[in-house]
């Protein structure tokens, strides 16, 4: 394999699993919105299964990232970039998770692949997948 093919591969991961924790969190503090009215960091925690500090210490970097925006003692508020980035997130899991059921994959495991999945598949694959199931 050509070095530079190779070292632009694993580039396109590492950018993939730096970015994974962040949208994550924009997709998590959007499904709390949408199911409770708010998002809160104990909740995060909670569903996510980590400390509040380490909640804390990502919704600084999102609020620094301008996906997030909040106030003390309140909720966690997604700004119009991070709407729109837990938006694309939900839209490229459904994706994933409906081709791998169209495979024959039960929901229940597609859509434990399809959260691993959704964050290192390229635009072209997504765009084939979608196209398969359309």
């Amino acid at each position: 394999m050509d070095n530079g093919i190779s070292a632009a591969k694993f580039e396109r991961i590492r950018k993939a699993h730096l970015s994974e924790v962040m949208e994550d969190y924009v997709e998590m503090i959007a499904d709390l919105i949408e199911e409770t009215g708010e998002a809160r960091a104990v909740d995060l925690a909670a569903r996510f299964g980590v400390t509040s500090p380490t909640v804390n210490a990502t919704i600084q970097r999102l609020q620094r990232d301008g996906l997030v925006d909040t106030r003390p003692y309140r909720s966690i508020f997604l700004t119009d970039e991070g709407a729109r980035l837990a938006n694309a997130c939900k839209e490229r899991h459904q994706i994933v998770h409906d081709f791998l059921v169209s495979l024959g994959v039960p929901s229940e495991v597609a859509d434990a692949d399809a959260e691993g999945m959704e964050h290192h598949i390229s635009e072209e694959t997504l765009l084939k997948f979608k196209a398969a199931i359309s």
